[in-house]
């Protein structure tokens, strides 16, 4: 069976986010009214609706970092990952936590990137060599 993943949330800004996630994430832009808009993320869905972001705090733990809770996250094949790493960059757009790798040489070695989008939305981009990876024990 195949499923693609939808979930909604706040922005405070549309055009802010059609920036963001259209032209900094080189996401498709979708349907949209005058208090939403859809985005094709990573071949799932995200819908934009405005409204107030949902409150986050700082209580997760990778490595020794503090990062915010809960957050979107998408996990892409390292290609990718480097790419959109890059494309983040150039785009000037703030880390929260810095494009990195984890558990080098160990089953699960990961590549992550913490940012935010501009409404305050915390967005996690993991990166694997294989789709077998992502769970690897």
């Amino acid at each position: 069976m195949r499923a693609l993943f939808h979930l909604a949330f706040h922005v405070r800004n549309l055009n802010e986010a059609r920036a963001f996630y259209g032209t900094v994430l080189g996401c498709r832009e979708g349907r949209s009214t005058d208090t939403w808009v859809d985005f094709d993320f990573f071949s799932h869905q995200i819908s934009l609706h405005l409204g107030e972001p949902f409150h986050t705090t700082n209580t997760g733990k990778v490595g020794a970092h503090m990062v915010p809770m809960p957050h979107l996250g998408v996990i892409l094949l390292m290609d990718d990952w480097n790419a959109l790493a890059d494309r983040l960059k150039q785009h000037k757009v703030a880390f929260v936590l810095e494009p990195q790798i984890r558990f080098a040489g160990e089953p699960g070695e990961q590549a992550t990137m913490f940012f935010r989008d501009p409404s305050g939305n915390p967005i996690e981009v993991k990166g694997f060599v294989s789709w077998e990876a992502v769970y690897a024990a």
